[in-house]
């Protein structure tokens, strides 16, 4: 059928040298990506120190601006940082764990790195739960919300469960815990730029995420939403001097923080990592995330039904109201299987205790799914594992 969002495979080198079917993991790159960096490298070379006045110094939120358009917020709502772990660590960092109301709940299948900062968390006084999927695809909604109680701080959850692509009600999870006076932390990594987001009619407290997958920004430039009347109450030991009321004045006594998003910052920003992902957020605002997910529903639904058909087990919901952008198949020695596909420019991954993730992206054809699934069966028939 005819799909006028192949029109933008000419945008993106990498989709003629290989089935690019890892976007869940590394969107392909614009190829107007190379442009920017090379006015990083010339503003550099010619304006040096003055860029920073021209441009450099409001990046973080310039740039952070662009996602809040894609997410749902407001201008000035979203700050950019290396990565989620420092956005989740400087949302850890904004409340005190040593009181009653120290419990953090989330869920058994939130990506590790976002468990491991919770954890650690714990030597100052909070209470980890973890909610435990009993089919590790989903999370039983009733379950995680029944974790959530009066002595709850903070909910920290991902909106679409990483290995399956299972997406969680984050409506509900933000209904119940501000009835019980806690917050909400959502990672949006796997949603942002394939499934429809809008962080205020979520009614999340905050949300954070990266560029490196379906945004196609490339690693480097995380970010973080926080929701604007939380701003006065809130400040993080995760700081820095771009945090100040007034960064110039360089005041070594405790600082006094910015009135803004800004109170978010800590040192230096990423600036060439942002000028890498810009490029990724226009083309995705340009070709609408609802556009996106429309052709990913078809597509990963055609993807289930191919992969049945040659008697592979599905790992993630079959409902696609509740599937994200990712297919997780269960193939036998999955692992080996994927690396002699990685040797034959098929391009996808596998996870352990999930299988092998395959995520086509709106540049996507039909027939690379086709092709991936026969490829499949045509290593486990030809392949001899030991």
């Amino acid at each position: 059928m005819p799909d006028s969002l192949l029109d933008w495979r000419k945008e993106f080198p990498a989709l003629d040298k290989s089935a690019y079917l890892i976007n869940h993991s590394l969107g392909a790159m614009p190829r107007r990506t190379r442009d920017r960096l090379n006015e990083y490298a010339d503003i550099w070379s010619t304006r040096s120190i003055r860029a920073w006045e021209e441009g450099w110094w409001e990046m973080p939120i310039a740039v952070g601006n662009l996602i809040g358009g894609i997410i749902g917020a407001g201008e000035g709502e979203v700050t950019m940082h290396p990565n989620v772990s420092v956005c989740q660590s400087i949302i850890a960092s904004c409340f005190e764990w040593n009181g009653k109301r120290n419990k953090i709940v989330s869920e058994g299948l939130n990506f590790p790195s976002n468990l491991y900062i919770h954890h650690q968390l714990e030597k100052l006084g909070a209470r980890v739960v973890t909610v435990p999927s009993e089919d590790g695809i989903t999370i039983p909604l009733d379950k995680l919300l029944a974790a959530i109680d009066g002595e709850t701080l903070l909910v920290s959850v991902s909106h679409v469960i990483f290995k399956s692509a299972y997406i969680q009600d984050l409506r509900a999870i933000a209904e119940r815990a501000h009835a019980m006076g806690a917050r909400v932390a959502a990672d949006i990594y796997q949603s942002a730029g394939t499934v429809p987001v809008n962080v205020r009619e979520l009614d999340v407290d905050f949300a954070t995420g990266g560029s490196v997958k379906w945004l196609c920004g490339g690693p480097g430039a995380g970010y973080l939403y926080v929701r604007r009347d939380l701003w006065p109450s809130l400040e993080p030991r995760v700081t820095g001097w771009m945090a100040h009321r007034h960064p110039f004045a360089f005041d070594p006594e405790p600082i006094e923080f910015a009135d803004n998003a800004f109170r978010f910052l800590q040192g230096t920003p990423n600036i060439p990592g942002m000028y890498a992902a810009r490029s990724g957020y226009e083309i995705i605002s340009e070709v609408g995330v609802e556009n996106i997910r429309a052709k990913s529903i078809r597509q990963t639904s055609m993807l289930i039904e191919l992969a049945e058909e040659n008697g592979f087990s599905v790992r993630s919901p079959k409902d696609p109201a509740q599937r994200g952008g990712t297919v997780t198949l269960d193939v036998p020695n999955g692992y080996e299987v994927t690396q002699e596909l990685l040797r034959r420019d098929f391009l996808v991954d596998y996870r352990p205790g999930a299988g092998i993730r395959i995520a086509p992206h709106f540049y996507s054809k039909d027939e690379e799914l086709e092709l991936v699934v026969e490829e499949i069966q045509s290593i486990l028939g030809t392949r001899v594992f030991t």
